[in-house]
């Protein structure tokens, strides 16, 4: 039997899904309440602020996402053929959002670093550090891959690897924007000749 889940996280897959989906700005604690069926006034009890929530949102995404990225990444088989299999989930989740939802959702930590880097420095500077993370593990995959003659040790550098989430980030953002996963098909190839480049 399946655990029932707390009203402090049906609040924060309440905030996720709504972040996804339309951003942060033009959502507020009643409608994340509403959408988790917690009241309003339970809402303070969990979280200080929305600022707060979002925080503890960002966090357990992340934690989320981290686990299946080091799952891929550190997994079995040559560390090349790992960071392409990520790049191929990461457009398996967009087109699996416009399957079950009719859109194309994006990346949360993207659409929240575009909508709020000016805004709030507490959630910019914890997106920071995930990026920060992400690209750390894929440099990491792209150490492996040198060490394999997959690509030039040149390439191994965590500059590389910002551009290759870069690459990501920007094609998600180019699926959401046309609202069509299809856009993402070419991020491999792309990520493959920048790595030989």
């Amino acid at each position: 039997m399946g655990r029932t889940s707390t009203a402090r996280e049906r609040l924060l897959d309440a905030a996720c899904g709504l972040m996804l989906s339309r951003g942060y700005g033009t959502i507020g604690v009643a409608e994340i309440c509403a959408r988790a069926d917690v009241k309003k006034g339970s809402f303070y009890h969990f979280f200080e602020s929305k600022q707060a929530l979002t925080i503890e949102a960002i966090n357990a995404h992340w934690a989320a996402q981290r686990s299946a990225w080091g799952a891929t990444l550190r997994g079995d088989g040559p560390a090349e053929d790992r960071l392409e299999q990520l790049l191929l989930d990461q457009a398996a989740a967009q087109r699996a959002a416009k399957t079950e939802g009719g859109a194309v959702s994006g990346c949360l930590f993207g659409n929240l670093a575009l909508e709020m880097s000016t805004q709030d420095a507490v959630v910019q500077a914890r997106l920071a550090e995930i990026f920060d993370e992400q690209i750390d593990m894929v440099h990491a995959t792209l150490a492996d891959a040198a060490e394999q003659g997959a690509i030039p040790r040149s390439a191994a550098t965590r500059t590389t690897a910002r551009a290759v989430l870069a690459q990501l980030e920007g094609m998600v953002m180019f699926a959401k924007l046309a609202n069509d996963p299809s856009v993402m098909d070419g991020l491999w190839p792309q990520v493959s000749r920048l790595l030989r480049s």
